[in-house]
């Protein structure tokens, strides 16, 4: 494809790895890299001086927040941040060029983008609307390029996160998105001056990070952002880096030794970035369960299970309500949140959003609505949510448990009126199921080149355990997966579905009423009672 628009997105692409990499060369300890950086910039004040007129960028559509250079405030603020953090650090090593003696055009330029970081910052004030991820990057860039070393976040974590840690959009990608652009903001400060509530919340979002995390320190990738990307994971390695600097005890470790198994990237360059020593650690032991974001981590049959059962997360939530999502070891993802793919491609993006691409529960087959769900209570062994407004006058709910050997998931959708009631599973590996003689359908996720899950499932009613095709996670939408829509028609249906890494200890599973008696291959029975 070759079009205007095309060629715009690369060239914007082109200078936002531009300005990183004239922020690595700045912090080289070659002089000839610190030469090359400060030609760079002096290169980038000259065009920014030519092009730039009063106001904002002509070229963006009327409901962009503007820049001047870029279209987007937010991509020129992304931009500044590295354009700022090359300057500083030439003028640590007393270059003559960015932010010396001979760099008057950068500081000039310097200058410019603050104040338009600022301008473009008061209209989201003043449009109510402080606390999306822009205003993160906005302030970060406004702080960078004037240099400002005193921690002040603005207020900005306790507007843009829940008490819980998570950004208020439940999004694991702009979490680290929003954490990133504090971090980069936070240069050369003493820890010890950031706000309390700042710090507080700052420790909050690592430890989300590190509580979802699976076992090997892989992220589930929940509501929008990229299933896996490079760029993705050198950002993530950064925040990493960053955050074992800002806090004792290495909250992010297994995430980072994970990163950089999966990364050939050299390691970001800022070693040395706070100016005093570390925060402690507030956390005695990490965190499984975030009642703000609805978010619970359940690990049990060595299987990492996050039930989503929280709010709908604006414009980057999906229609997902009570997703059970299963991870292992070793990097493998059973059955992931699949993702999003980048936001140009309509029916994609509408599909990666949508129920039908979730392991979630949908009625009549139509997608849920934008909703809110609750995680009414969780801890480390289970895990109950709800959802009483996806679909009129019908209620669902799940509850996860670590059982003895296996989990056990169970998901009730009642309706007011006989209707199709459906639990979706969307493996992203190969997939097989039997039905048994005793009713019961086996299933077996992936093959003997990595870790196997499997499982065993029965519904209270007639159900059919239809498996189809449908697209794999957002990284390759191409690859097609099994899966299955396991229907029955009714007013109230319990499916229920236990789990293991391996061999499943699971002989046969019996519904009756509110019971469910699991037979275990040793010759005992666990006997649940589902009432609720």
């Amino acid at each position: 494809m070759d079009t205007a628009e095309v060629r715009g997105a690369w060239t914007v692409l082109a200078h936002q790895a531009c300005a990183l990499r004239l922020r690595h060369l700045a912090a080289s300890d070659d002089a000839a890299d610190r030469v090359s950086a400060a030609r760079g910039l002096e290169r980038y004040a000259a065009l920014y001086a030519e092009l730039t007129r009063p106001g904002e960028h002509s070229g963006a559509p009327d409901w962009m927040l503007r820049g001047r250079l870029f279209q987007q405030a937010l991509t020129e603020a992304i931009w500044a941040v590295n354009i700022g953090h090359a300057a500083w650090s030439l003028a640590e090593r007393g270059e003559d060029t960015g932010t010396g003696t001979g760099g008057a055009a950068v500081a000039r330029l310097l200058t410019a983008l603050a104040h338009s970081a600022d301008a473009a910052r008061e209209r989201l004030v003043a449009r109510g609307d402080e606390r999306s991820n822009y205003t993160a990057w906005l302030n970060a860039a406004a702080a960078v390029c004037r240099g400002r070393r005193d921690g002040d976040l603005r207020g900005h974590p306790g507007l843009a996160t829940h008490p819980d840690g998570w950004e208020w959009e439940g999004s694991t990608y702009y979490h680290l998105f929003v954490l990133r652009a504090y971090l980069l903001s936070l240069r050369g400060c003493d820890p010890a001056r950031i706000a309390p509530d700042d710090r507080e919340r700052l420790a909050a979002m690592a430890a989300a990070l590190a509580g979802v995390a699976a076992p090997d320190g892989d992220l589930p990738e929940l509501h929008d952002g990229p299933y896996r990307r490079a760029e993705a994971l050198a950002e993530l390695h950064e925040v990493c880096l960053l955050v074992h600097q800002l806090f004792t005890g290495e909250p992010l470790a297994e995430v980072l030794d994970r990163v950089r198994s999966r990364s050939a990237a050299p390691a970001p360059d800022v070693e040395g970035w706070f100016d005093g020593p570390a925060l402690p650690w507030p956390y005695s032991r990490p965190r499984r369960t975030f009642p703000d974001a609805g978010f619970a981590v359940v690990r049990g049959g060595g299987v990492h299970a996050v039930l989503d059962a929280g709010p709908h997360g604006g414009g980057h939530g999906h229609q997902d309500k009570l997703a059970l999502y299963l991870y292992g070891p070793d990097g493998v993802a059973w059955q992931p949140d699949p993702g999003q793919v980048p936001y140009a491609h309509r029916a994609f993006r509408a599909y990666y959003a949508s129920t039908a691409a979730h392991p979630a529960f949908c009625v009549d087959g139509a997608d849920q609505r934008q909703v809110d769900a609750r995680l009414d209570r969780a801890d480390e062994r289970s895990a109950h949510g709800v959802c009483a407004q996806a679909y009129d006058g019908v209620t669902a709910t799940r509850t996860v448990t670590a059982a003895a050997g296996y989990l056990l998931d169970v998901l009730t959708v009642e309706a007011d009126r006989a209707r199709t009631l459906t639990a979706h599973l969307r493996p992203a590996v190969e997939f097989d199921a039997v039905r048994g003689p005793d009713g019961v359908v086996r299933t077996v996720w992936g093959d003997e080149a990595g870790p196997v899950l499997t499982g065993s499932h029965v519904a209270s009613a007639q159900a059919e355990f239809a498996v189809r095709p449908h697209p794999g996670p957002a990284d390759d939408p191409a690859a097609v997966r099994q899966g299955a829509d396991w229907s029955a028609h009714g007013r109230r249906v319990v499916f229920a579905s236990a789990y293991c890494r391996g061999l499943s200890p699971v002989r046969a599973m019996r519904l009756d009423g509110s019971l469910l008696a699991v037979e275990l291959l040793d010759g005992t029975t666990d006997h649940h009672d589902l009432g609720e």
